[in-house]
């Protein structure tokens, strides 16, 4: 079992700094599952996940609040051909764990945290700092360790801006590491515009192609990444998005990166109304920037059904235009008294290049059906 070294500040501090208090809040989410995915050697898993979550917060005065919040993951999982091999892994590490200080109008949050921003639903280019995957039910991602300000105007124009340090995992589309020595930096501004918003972001890191096959290799590379993406609501929801990132060194294929999606939403008048989702996501990579040389193209589709107050029916499909590949992800979720349960079945080809990969949400390839039950207190 592996035990982060920074589960010390969530057992320790934790306690001092929120048990003193008398209003502490204390909710957490266990979760069971197991699935079958016969193409694979090791066939069969069977995992467990609790997240406990502590928080508190008061007001400074009648505008400004101070709150805290720390939650570990806590997993354990088994992945086995019966009588015959098997892999354990367990985990013990911290989930969230910062400080936020907000007024009306302007807040700062201190910490490990999930930062999350863009206009896209499935295919995201800007999905920069989580590792959110559509299929899983829980919407689970590791967090980055930063500091974020948001000042909202009145005319709700926003503004964001972040300084990250200590982050090496690659998140959303990145293409190498991060050398989790040196601090990103980057911000965004969001404005209203008539039945929608436009927003614009930049983003700079220092990358770490080391250990990966086919490019040079460099422990340090500056990185900068901007984009642009908006949201209109009109007879459906229309939306795009689109990123360049450059890499200042040689790093063959991947020195610049363009990234460009566009999506629509609409809800279908059939029964309970079907929610469909549709994005269209292209990718191009080279030396140059702009070439469109080595280019790939990938279609993705969601579709949400409720079958009533308690049931929901939903579907994600991905299609790779160039290798062809099909995935293929359904969910029936039932809502019991104090338990959710989902029983899920797929298709995965054995790569999906493109599609951004959640370790916390395992994904097998082949045929597989997946059960879970899902506690929260």
């Amino acid at each position: 079992m592996r035990i982060s070294r920074h589960i010390i500040i969530l057992l320790f501090a934790v306690p001092i700094g929120l048990f003193g208090q008398n209003k502490v809040v204390y909710d957490g989410q266990l979760s069971l599952l197991g699935s079958y995915s016969p193409d694979n050697e090791l066939d069969v898993f069977l995992g467990g996940r609790y997240i406990p979550e502590f928080s508190y917060g008061f007001s400074l005065d009648s505008t400004k609040t101070l709150d805290f919040e720390a939650s570990a993951n806590i997993s354990g999982s088994v992945l086995f051909h019966p009588f015959n091999a098997s892999h354990e892994d367990g985990n013990i590490d911290p989930y969230r764990i910062w400080v936020r200080y907000s007024s009306n109008q302007f807040e700062l949050r201190a910490g490990l945290q999930k930062i999350d921003f863009g206009s896209a639903s499935i295919l995201r280019p800007i999905q920069w700092f989580n590792q959110v995957d559509p299929r899983d039910p829980l919407q689970l991602t590791n967090g980055v360790y930063g500091l974020l300000g948001r000042y909202y105007f009145l005319n709700n124009t926003n503004i964001w801006v972040w300084a990250l340090y200590g982050n090496e995992k690659t998140r959303g589309f990145d293409a190498v590491n991060t050398y989790k020595n040196h601090p990103e930096l980057g911000g965004r501004i969001q404005h209203p515009v008539p039945r929608g918003e436009i927003a614009l972001s930049y983003h700079h890191r220092t990358a770490n192609s080391e250990n990966l096959p086919f490019v040079p290799q460099f422990e340090k590379i500056p990185e900068d990444r901007i984009a642009i993406d908006g949201k209109w609501d009109v007879e459906v929801g229309l939306w795009f998005e689109a990123a360049h990132i450059h890499k200042s060194k040689d790093v063959g294929f991947l020195t610049n990166q363009t990234l460009l999606n566009v999506g629509v939403d609409y809800t279908i008048g059939l029964g309970n109304g079907l929610n469909v989702i549709a994005e269209h996501l292209l990718i191009s990579s080279g030396q140059e920037a702009f070439q469109f040389e080595n280019t790939g193209n990938i279609t993705a589709a969601t579709l949400a059904y409720p079958l009533g107050f308690f049931d929901n029916l939903s579907s994600v499909v991905y299609c790779n235009w160039a290798s062809k590949d099909l995935s293929f992800f359904l969910n029936y979720q039932h809502e019991f008294q104090k338990i959710t349960g989902y029983v899920m079945a797929y298709y995965n080809p054995t790569t999906q290049p493109g599609i951004q990969q959640n370790e916390l949400f395992n994904q097998f390839s082949g045929p597989g059906i997946r059960l879970m039950a899902v506690y929260n207190h």
